[in-house]
């Protein structure tokens, strides 16, 4: 059977070690006669299952102790909500930083929860899509917080330096670059991630919080999105989604074994390095990213000739290349190459984008 990568956006593929490690485990865990699934989150099996999670997250992003770590239901698209519910008190406003799709949609959540200054920093030169650097992001000087995505998944921009917001709290969605690379904690007040992307399966999502930030919720907040209520009761206040936490643990582990965040980020630089080399090199494909903006995560990219696009599909499921159909809104073709994506996964689609080329022109 041909090897089988998997280049989805998300939910993403997982490390095989993990998906190993959690087939074995299934039906009968720790000798306890029963799936890890079927404990309860109240267990002391489950709690140790909790803590070593948090633990692993904690020593593989250097999380500082006045942090708290939430393990929490509703992915990116809760946090949209969460974050103002938590953070932005009436009277005040939040700046949005919108870099591509998924920046743009936080900010219109969020517009439903107080008021929001957008801050659009994409721009047009020379036929490649750019960033404004933060230098020039005309931000409010008291604003309640800062957001801004770093990568965005649909539009394969990333930002790479950590905005300066002179003193206002910065807020993160990592969704897709969690993990990937080293960050200083430090410098965020609040950062949130869905799982699917570098952490686990989807339905959980990973909340860092400043302990500062807590006990600013506004009275209408729901509970299970109230990051306080959610703080004192580790993320038990009410049930977890308890096999995708155990997952997610089990990928802290894999990534410890890797060497950490600092080796896997190598690795990831050589993947994406290796697979923009073959588009550049290529009249048959084409990438429109300003080079200081490409993502590491995801990589879009065009047939020059895009009447050949169902056929390069076609072909490269064939091959074992899956998912590799553009977003709806951008079409193309989309490389989502997670920490989980081997270095072999990308030299077999670049050998296979060489071939298809050669064929085809």
């Amino acid at each position: 059977m041909t090897e089988v990568y998997n280049f989805c956006a998300g939910p993403a593929m997982l490390p095989k070690a993990v998906m190993a490690k959690a087939q074995k485990e299934f039906v009968h865990w720790q000798n306890t006669g029963c799936s890890v699934m079927e404990l309860s989150h109240r267990s002391k099996e489950f709690i140790g299952v909790a803590e070593k999670a948090e633990a692993d997250l904690r020593e593989l992003m250097h999380i500082p102790e006045n942090y708290k770590v939430l393990f929490c239901h509703g992915g990116g698209r809760g946090q949209f909500s969460a974050v103002p519910l938590n953070l932005l008190p009436q009277g005040k406003t939040a700046d949005y930083i919108v870099s591509g799709a998924w920046s743009k949609a936080a900010a219109h959540e969020a517009k439903n929860f107080g008021e929001i200054n957008v801050i659009d920093i994409t721009k047009q030169e020379n036929g490649q899509t750019s960033l404004k650097p933060s230098s020039q992001w005309p931000l409010t000087a008291d604003a309640a917080y800062v957001h801004y995505c770093p990568n965005e998944t649909v539009d394969g921009l990333e930002i790479f330096s950590i905005p300066e917001t002179h003193g206002v709290p910065l807020v993160a969605d990592m969704s897709s670059t969690i993990l990937s690379r080293a960050i200083d904690v430090n410098k965020f007040a609040l950062i949130y991630a869905g799982a699917q992307k570098n952490i686990g399966p989807s339905g959980l999502t990973i909340v860092i919080i400043r302990e500062d930030m807590l006990n600013q919720a506004c009275q209408q907040t729901p509970s299970i999105m109230n990051y306080t209520l959610i703080a004192k009761n580790g993320s038990m206040y009410n049930t977890p989604p308890t096999y995708a936490w155990y997952l997610a643990g089990l990928v802290f582990e894999w990534l410890k074994d890797q060497g950490g965040v600092s080796a896997i980020s190598q690795i990831n630089q050589q993947k994406a390095q290796l697979l923009y080399k073959a588009i550049d090199e290529s009249h048959f494909y084409v990438n429109h990213i300003d080079n200081h903006y490409r993502s590491l995560m995801n990589v879009p990219f065009w047939l020059t000739d895009e009447s050949l696009n169902a056929e390069f599909l076609a072909q490269a499921q064939s091959a074992g290349l899956v998912a590799l159909k553009g977003h709806r809104s951008v079409g193309g073709m989309r490389a989502s190459i997670y920490n989980a994506m081997p270095l072999s996964g990308v030299k077999a689609l670049v050998h296979f984008m060489q071939t298809f080329a050669q064929q085809n022109s």
